[in-house]
């Protein structure tokens, strides 16, 4: 398997399937991150495709228990003192330097909860059914040490213990949402895998075409929404902000561009990066940007 590997996606539905061959997991508000075991350490890739090893060194270092050829699918999560999980913990190691990273990382350790395997020592397994990949994810992880931070997400075949977990869990841990995948579904990448996911707040990705304010340090985004729509971000958080600037750099020299709504901004070319944004339906409506992809 290449790096760096193309995820699967889920599609967004306004309620879970239902029958007999659907499995559903939890989803939680971290960092979407690949863990790949090398024959000589740990490497970590985010959704995008970016080596995030430095900043999150701590699950780097537990990955070390894997057998070597392992690569599994997951998200990286930090919780509070109150055991709820926290996305703008996880977003500040995300954007931290090494050096911070590993003063967070003492402060607040992470969690790698596993949700699919996509690579074992005898090969890739990513064609295998969904129902082969968890039994094996489970019994790989089953033979880690007691107190690893690499845990397997909860899942469950009964959609109205899903639904529970849906309606409770959020304001008590800070569960996302579910994800629905088909027994028999091999891992595909992109959203044609047949994922589906039902969340509290429903976000779009959405392509980022340029910045407001130094290059550096951003102040806002312009965004093309998945509807055509051009648009600013509300103003940036600080850790974001640190993220999207180190794609602006390399970015390069650019033009001017205006939004739908005239507003100015400083391009760059379409494609570099996505963020996920919480996005009004409207010509006017407010777009938060929540995370870069």
């Amino acid at each position: 398997m290449d790096w760096p590997v193309s995820v699967a996606l889920a599609q967004s539905v306004p309620e879970l399937p239902t029958g007999t061959d659907w499995s559903y997991e939890v989803k939680l508000d971290g960092h979407r991150m690949i863990m790949w075991r090398t024959g000589d350490g740990v490497r970590l890739q985010a959704r995008s495709g970016r080596d995030v090893t430095a900043a999150w060194g701590d699950l780097a270092l537990a990955g070390l228990h894997l057998p070597a050829g392992t690569v599994l699918d997951g998200e990286a999560v930090i919780t509070t003192e109150d055991g709820r999980i926290s996305f703008e913990a996880a977003q500040a190691r995300a954007a931290s330097s090494p050096t911070r990273a590993r003063r967070l990382a003492a402060q607040r350790p992470a969690h790698y909860i596993a949700f699919d395997a996509l690579q074992l020592p005898s090969g890739d397994v990513r064609s295998r059914p969904y129902s082969e990949r968890r039994a094996a994810l489970l019994n790989l992880l089953a033979e880690l040490p007691a107190n690893t931070p690499i845990q397997a997400v909860s899942a469950t075949t009964d959609r109205d213990t899903a639904l529970t977990w849906y309606t409770t869990l959020h304001h008590e841990q800070g569960v996302e949402g579910i994800v629905a995948k088909r027994a028999t579904s091999p891992y595909r990448a992109g959203r044609t895998g047949g994922w589906q996911k039902i969340r509290h707040a429903e976000t779009v990705d959405a392509d980022v075409i340029g910045y407001t304010g130094p290059q550096t340090r951003p102040r806002a985004l312009a965004v093309r929404l998945p509807n055509g729509r051009t648009a600013l971000t509300q103003t940036l958080s600080a850790p974001l902000a640190a993220q999207i600037a180190q794609v602006l750099v390399a970015a390069g020299p650019a033009e001017q561009g205006r939004t739908d709504t005239d507003e100015t901004y400083t391009k760059i070319p379409s494609g570099l990066a996505v963020v996920e944004v919480l996005a009004g339906t409207t010509r006017h409506a407010v777009v938060t940007p929540v995370r870069l992809r």
